[in-house]
Formats: C-alpha cells, structure tokens, sequence
C-alpha cells in the first residue's frame, strides 16, 4: 500500500520565491529602503541605506509577509493575463478604485509590526514615491495593482521596526548613563 502524499511546506523555498518574484515584477530591496529612508530619515539622520535594507530583508523574513507578496503577485499577472473572471478582470486590472482588497492583503504585512507601520503605509500609499510611482503607472502594461500596495506596505513595516528598535536602543543608553551617574 502506497502513502498519500504528504504535504511540507519548505520555507527556504517561500523565502527564495518571494524574492525572485519581487524582482522579476521589477522591484529591488534597494528600492524598498529607499523608501524606508524616505520615512525614517527625519527622525534618524544617521540612518544609511545598508541599515534599510537590512530591515527590509527582516521585514521579508516573515512568513505572512511572504504569503500577501507571492498571492498579490500573482492576483497582479493573472489579471495582467485576462485570466480572472469578470467583473474582477476590471477591477484589478484597471485598479479601481473603490476596490480595496489590494490595500487589505498590504495591511495584513502591516500589522505585523503595529500602528507606526499603519501611518507611514498611508503616507507612502498617497504619495507613491520612488518605485512605488513606477509601480503605479500603467502605461507600462503590466499590473501592479497589488504590488504596489504590498511594496509601500514593506517600507512602511520596515520604519516601523526601526522606530521601535532606536526607541529601544535610546532607551538602553539613557538607562546606562543614569547608572554610570550613580
């Protein structure tokens, strides 16, 4: 008698997906920090690129984070493909507007690291910097109408981490110094 098959999931393998997949649609974790950056360097004027990055490819880490970018991914090149059913061709495919299951599936990497996330997805959303622009713009042909929501949804997780993190750190060193001065 034969075995079923049985299911394993090999994270590795969602975790190398994910980032193909994120540069064959055309983005880089440079591009997301840089928006990182864009979020953070106000507060952090110390901040480098490397150190955006770094937080990028944390926030990338995640396993929910990796589940909303292969499904928007694909939700975005089965529209590009005609392939989904009417009327939500349209809908993903033209990104219409009132349709917000995009911006749902970028929550759910958002909430991953809590309100500060949350905030800066709304401004990174509403101003479309960087990549998120090239993203956004559909006469290129393809459709990003999850992508670009999930990629502004990365940057705003990854200056969220950070904002929690130097908190922490400033935190350590005034708790350090009021030792010393004891």
């Amino acid at each position: 008698m034969s075995q079923p098959h049985i299911y394993r999931l090999n994270s590795k393998e969602v975790a190398r997906a994910t980032e193909e997949w994120l540069t064959k649609r055309g983005v880089t974790k440079e591009q997301i920090g840089q928006l990182v950056m864009l979020l953070q360097k106000d507060y952090f004027p110390d901040l480098t690129l490397a150190e955006c990055v770094l937080n990028v490819e944390a926030v990338l880490s995640k396993r929910e984070v990796q589940n909303a970018v292969l499904t928007g991914i694909q939700l975005d090149m089965l529209a590009e493909e005609g392939k989904l059913l009417p009327p939500l061709q349209d809908m993903i495919a033209y990104d219409e507007g009132l349709y917000g299951c995009d911006e749902i599936l970028a929550l759910s990497i958002v909430n991953v690291y809590g309100s500060i996330g949350l905030t800066n997805f709304g401004y990174v959303d509403k101003l479309k910097p960087g990549v998120l622009k090239k993203l956004n713009d559909k006469s290129s042909g393809e459709t990003h109408t999850f992508l670009d929501d999930i990629v502004g949804a990365i940057a705003a997780s990854a200056s969220s981490r950070i904002a929690h993190r130097k908190q922490a750190e400033r935190e350590e060193s005034e708790q350090n110094a009021s030792h010393n001065d004891e």
